[in-house]
């Protein structure tokens, strides 16, 4: 790669516009882009979105699908010449829960992954805790295990930015 990237983790709530200065942070680097997504397209509002998502992206990235198993996924992709973006931990989270999963062993293998990876990983989630506390308790155990996920991850990454209306605020930074 011409430039070195660290590990970012990119958080901000809807429309906020983490995805796209996460891809656009993987764009100017030189080398392999690799997309790991984890939404799955259970309705046709999901299928256009995600529909959106790839004709935003140029030919250069591939995509790869890691509704359940993105540690594994950042693994098989990582290379000293690839760049790997996941959008994002707040889907995955989700996704976990609906298939009973335990997300505390699944984050520490995401972790665990990130201090592996042979190259750069840019990682995308909402921040979900800035509003009301939910009235039920899957709303509120989704809330905390998205806010453990971003967490854990804010832990290990070298660079970390939450994104209001388009503009980056730098939260952690590698120098």
């Amino acid at each position: 790669m011409s430039s070195a990237l660290p590990h970012l983790l990119v958080l901000g709530g809807a429309r906020s516009g983490k995805s796209r200065f996460a891809q656009g942070r993987a764009e100017v680097l030189t080398g392999k882009l690799v997309y790991l997504a984890t939404a799955q397209a259970f309705d046709d509002e999901m299928r256009q979105r995600i529909e959106l998502h790839r004709a935003d992206r140029s030919p250069r990235w591939s995509t790869v699908e890691a509704p359940l198993d993105l540690a594994e996924a950042i693994t098989a992709y990582s290379t000293p010449e690839t760049v790997v973006l996941v959008d994002c931990l707040t889907l995955w989270a989700s996704n976990l829960m609906l298939a009973e999963r335990d997300t505390a062993t699944a984050t520490e293998g995401l972790a665990r992954s990130l201090s592996t990876a042979r190259g750069p990983v840019i990682l995308v989630a909402n921040e979900v805790g800035l509003g009301i506390v939910p009235d039920n308790a899957l709303a509120r155990r989704f809330r905390d295990v998205a806010g453990r996920i971003n967490q854990e991850m804010a832990a290990v990454v070298e660079e970390a930015v939450i994104m209001y209306a388009g503009l980056p605020l730098t939260l952690k930074s590698k120098g």
